[in-house]
């Protein structure tokens, strides 16, 4: 699963560690996550960084931009 985790972070000016933090999950997940060697987050862990993104799950997930 791609994600737009980096993309969204990016455009808002944030951190790895500012979205850890407002997402609580460990920054070296989040950087996992990020960069695609980590797979299928849970939904409660989706819903956090996408709401510490401001946007769906759908959105930071399954988009395919």
């Amino acid at each position: 699963m791609s994600n737009n985790i980096r993309k969204f972070r990016k455009e808002q000016g944030y951190t790895l560690k500012d979205i850890a933090n407002k997402a609580a999950v460990s920054f070296s997940y989040l950087c996992h996550l990020e960069k695609g060697s980590r797979k299928n987050p849970s939904t409660n862990v989706m819903k956090k960084i996408a709401s510490a993104l401001n946007k769906t799950i759908a959105e930071t997930f399954f988009s395919e931009e």
